[in-house]
């Protein structure tokens, strides 16, 4: 009794399945990285945040990844990248990767976003992002000395050419293990749908 019970219920639970993986269109909700790219996540599917500081709707989407990476599965790593589309949007990948390598990053990733965009300041040149760092404890010299420090430059060059590799065309995007990215954009703005389309996207890797 329980076999035929089983093949009849099997296909019903698959449809949910089926139906959630063939709403999103290649070239519609998301694109293809060709040739595909390198991951730095060894054994795991890498997710990649492609982001920029000036970018409102990088900071209004910010809530919605943080509670999704709260629930990521073992088999999934996620880190951030910053996108540089434009040359005034280096300082702001100096600022990221200077943060890192201070060991203040965690203490400066939210508040910088949230200066930028709920307080408005114009955090744009080498001298206003010292000051910043210094309300969050970090000495003017330990800024100059990393600001433009061998390793900061190293990691800016590499997200600088990692975003022309992606294909990144707006910010914020989202690359999945280095064959797939979308943006905002395909998913109409929806952050939750942008979300979906991730999850869609883990579950076609695996």
């Amino acid at each position: 009794m329980l076999k035929p019970l089983l093949r009849w219920l099997l296909p019903l639970l698959l449809i949910p399945a089926l139906t959630h993986a063939a709403d999103f269109e290649e070239g519609r909700n998301y694109s293809r990285i060709v040739p595909a790219q390198p991951t730095e996540s060894q054994g795991k599917i890498e997710v990649v945040e492609l982001f920029w500081y000036g970018c409102p709707h990088c900071y209004r989407f910010q809530p919605y990844l943080e509670r999704w990476v709260k629930q990521l599965p073992a088999d999934v790593e996620y880190r951030r990248m910053p996108a540089i589309l434009a040359d005034h949007w280096t300082i702001h990948a100096n600022a990221y990767y200077a943060a890192e390598a201070l060991g203040v990053l965690d203490k400066i990733h939210k508040p910088l976003f949230d200066a930028m965009h709920a307080q408005k300041r114009r955090l744009d040149t080498e001298e206003r992002l010292m000051e910043f760092f210094a309300e969050h404890g970090v000495s003017n010299d330990d800024f100059k000395k990393t600001f433009h420090s061998f390793s900061v430059e190293a990691k800016v060059r590499r997200a600088k050419e990692m975003s022309r590799r992606y294909e990144t065309k707006a910010t914020p995007s989202v690359a999945i293990n280095g064959r797939y990215i979308l943006d905002s954009g395909q998913a109409d703005g929806n952050y939750n749908t942008m979300l979906k389309v991730m999850d869609s996207l883990i579950d076609k890797e695996r």
